[in-house]
């Protein structure tokens, strides 16, 4: 099962979420994986603190042209959609290595052969283990904004047969997108606030359009207005928890303590958001399966 924890803003609490539900599984005796796919500002290690065992490096190809052999034809210009390489009017190429999306096709409408792959770096990618947790984060090169690709690689990552948690990126643009993508479900996590509501909906907003299974999660709940419940009640949404406004739990997190290690009465509001988000999968998987026997006895 592949639990995505999101939100539409940064700082409503998402690595709070995903970092104690990912400890009360482990405690629960299920196999667990914590991926931080916020490759940008991962910080899951500061609470989980696993022991790193590998490190690997992710390149990415992008175009480099031999001038001596470029004739001048501009074909790989004309290709590009992101304007990655442009044909100037001295008949030479630039590149813009960030702008390139590697898909490939400068190299292969080339005529004369002079656009060679070169590996650009991009980040890297650490594994090891927190207890019994296997632990994945991706760490974005500074000044690359290939965001996405790195979070590709990061879900390559993914085992069979556990529970694989994804802390995701904040907000709803691309990187967002190919976090979630493949999901069993989402929880969504945000705080009773107006900039909490607004954020609440675009990101309702991208798990729908993507068809994805989804729950509110409510941080700090307390601290504002009531307007993110009616909302949820207006719109149908679940909302499988509400995590109190409560100091104690600023200050383990301040000290990169996990909630539920040092404030044992929140071990089971955690056990029982695990064992919503696995009750919604079995309905989901029945549902398939139903659909499944219809086809086949028309």
């Amino acid at each position: 099962m592949k639990i995505a924890v999101a939100s539409g803003k940064g700082g409503t609490g998402k690595t709070t979420i995903a970092v104690n539900l990912a400890k009360t599984a482990e405690g629960l005796g299920h196999k667990i994986q914590y991926l931080d796919c916020d490759v940008e500002e991962p910080n899951g290690h500061i609470f989980l603190k696993p022991y790193i065992e590998n490190a690997k490096a992710v390149t990415v190809e992008v175009p480099e042209v031999d001038s001596k052999q470029c004739t001048g034809c501009g074909k790989c210009g004309e290709i590009c959609q992101y304007s990655a390489i442009i044909h100037l009017k001295d008949s030479s190429v630039l590149t813009f290595e960030q702008l390139c999306h590697s898909c490939g096709g400068c190299f292969l409408i080339c005529p004369a052969g002079a656009i060679r792959p070169k590996q650009l770096s991009i980040g890297e990618i650490e594994s090891g283990r927190s207890d019994n947790i296997s632990f994945v984060q991706g760490k974005l090169r500074i000044g690359n904004v290939r965001t996405v690709s790195l979070i590709k690689e990061v879900k390559k990552h993914i085992e069979d047969g556990c529970l694989a948690i994804i802390d995701v990126p904040p907000g709803t643009s691309c990187p967002v997108v190919e976090a979630v993508k493949g999901a069993d479900f989402v929880l969504l996590v945000t705080e009773p606030t107006p900039f909490g509501l607004n954020d609440l909906k675009l990101a309702v907003g991208l798990v729908r359009k993507m068809n994805l299974p989804f729950a509110v999660v409510i941080n700090r709940y307390g601290i504002g207005d009531k307007e993110v419940e009616q909302y949820c009640q207006a719109q149908k949404i679940d909302i499988c928890l509400k995590l109190p406004d409560d100091r104690r739990i600023a200050e383990s997190y301040s000290t990169g303590q996990i909630t539920v290690d040092v404030l044992s009465e929140y071990k089971e509001e955690f056990s029982e958001l695990y064992e919503y988000t696995k009750s919604i999968k079995a309905g989901i998987d029945d549902k398939r399966r139903l659909q499944v026997r219809r086809k086949d006895n028309p």
